[in-house]
């Protein structure tokens, strides 16, 4: 992929996905099938990509930190525990068929917008935040099988991370979104010194699709802040429909 209006593409798209990834999740299932378009091999594909998802959510974190808003130590716990479980992932060979894979995707998301949609309502400005205790050593238990995914292909799991945030943990879904991007920066880099030591990256790819990855996280990092709670949900429940869709009928 030599022509030059293949890296301007590269820079949009990744603008896209870096706005989405951050607000929601389940965006790489927008670059990824770019990247292979392009003519770069399923796992070099993979492997680049996670150039692009590093810097998105380094930027993520440094926009939310700028607006106050972080759950700095919690967040590393959470952030460690996962990003041993990426390496794992990250090794872990299994050949599935596409199609199947996708399917199986659809069907969780299908499950996590029903979640959206029909979990009884939590007033989180009358709960306390569960961070400590029994509660921090369940979510690092389960950041460890979330950073097992996420090392594997990432694709859709900002969806899980932000509901389980919300759901067990009890954050707002704005805090949710920060603690988000600080663990997937920190398992995907430990993903991506995977890749690398196997040669399944493409630098120059990777680095342009993340300019562009840059700028949407940092714009939907401040806007998400601004808007609150509600934009967040409804953005969440539109992409994951869309992606469902999108895994369902047009694999």
């Amino acid at each position: 992929m030599d022509a030059w209006y293949h890296y301007l593409l590269l820079v949009g798209i990744g603008f896209i996905v870096g706005f989405i990834n951050t607000v929601a999740g389940g965006a790489s299932l927008i670059s990824l099938p770019i990247l292979i378009f392009l003519g770069l091999p399923p796992a070099v594909a993979n492997g680049t990509n996670r150039v692009a998802i590093v810097l998105q959510n380094a930027i993520a974190v440094a926009g939310f930190r700028s607006k106050g808003v972080s759950t700095f130590p919690f967040n590393i716990y959470l952030g460690v525990s996962a990003l041993l479980g990426s390496v794992l992932g990250a090794y872990i060979a299994v050949d599935i068929k596409g199609e199947t894979f996708n399917r199986i995707l659809a069907i969780i998301m299908v499950v996590v917008v029903l979640i959206i949609v029909f979990k009884p309502k939590v007033n989180i400005s009358e709960l306390e935040e569960r961070l400590n205790g029994k509660y921090r050593w369940l979510g690092m238990l389960a950041f460890f099988f979330i950073g097992i995914y996420g090392g594997f292909i990432n694709a859709g799991i900002g969806f899980v991370i932000i509901l389980f945030l919300h759901y067990f943990h009890r954050l707002s879904l704005v805090k949710a979104n920060a603690t988000k991007v600080a663990v997937v920066f920190l398992y995907t880099l430990a993903a991506l010194v995977v890749f690398v030591l196997n040669d399944k990256v493409i630098w120059k790819v990777g680095l342009v699709l993340a300019v562009g990855n840059g700028l949407g996280a940092w714009f939907s990092s401040r806007i998400s802040v601004n808007k609150g709670d509600g934009y967040i949900k409804v953005f969440l429940v539109g992409m994951v429909i869309v992606m469902g869709i999108k895994l369902w009928f047009f694999t």
